[in-house]
């Protein structure tokens, strides 16, 4: 018998006469009151980031990156890149254009879930830009309703500005964690 087995063996037996924890409700603010895009621009900018807002994604795109390189994930619309874009490997990209599962307008914070158009994690950790595409249906007011739109068997990744942190004299430091740099891209249709 493992050390594992036997500490489990040991709590399994502790909590054997104790009856199951009951179900959590989920039921409660289930009226979402409609998201305030302005809101979700100006947690965005305090955050730190570049909020555009257009119907030409590529051309958006392509002012940011200028001659730089990108790395995109395999689901992204083709539309959305400029037709000189030079596509590299995630190592050798400046930045990464993606797409977003949710943004939550009150938090300022997008949330990737892995899907085609996001592609994995380390696309979004490694460059050092990150250009996120939304879509404003996407958008949400708040919190409780993120989560109810969102997988939770999904690998979700909340961005809420350009990677920061601080030392102990509280001076921030930006892009330890992955980009520095974040252009938000609202959609217009």
């Amino acid at each position: 018998m493992s050390s594992k087995d036997l500490i489990l063996g040991r709590v399994r037996s502790a909590l054997g006469g104790h009856p199951a924890a009951p179900e959590i409700p989920r039921s409660y603010r289930r009226d979402f009151p409609p998201a305030d895009l302005d809101v979700l621009i100006e947690r965005l900018v305090d955050y730190k980031a570049v909020v555009h807002r257009g119907a030409d994604v590529a051309a958006i795109v392509g002012d940011i990156i200028g001659a730089g390189t990108l790395v995109v994930p395999p689901g992204l619309p083709p539309e959305w890149l400029p037709p000189e874009a030079l596509l590299v490997d995630v190592d050798e990209a400046d930045g990464v254009v993606t797409g977003a599962a949710v943004a939550i307008a009150e938090t300022g914070t997008i949330v990737l879930d892995g899907s085609p158009d996001q592609g994995r994690r380390l696309l979004t950790l490694l460059p050092d830009l990150h250009i996120c595409v939304l879509r404003p249906e996407q958008v949400v007011a708040s919190v409780p309703e993120a989560v109810a739109r969102l997988d939770p068997t999904r690998p979700l990744t909340w961005i809420s500005g350009p990677s920061a942190t601080s030392d102990i004299e509280l001076n921030r430091v930006e892009g330890v964690h992955g980009p520095r740099n974040l252009h938000v891209i609202l959609l217009e249709v």
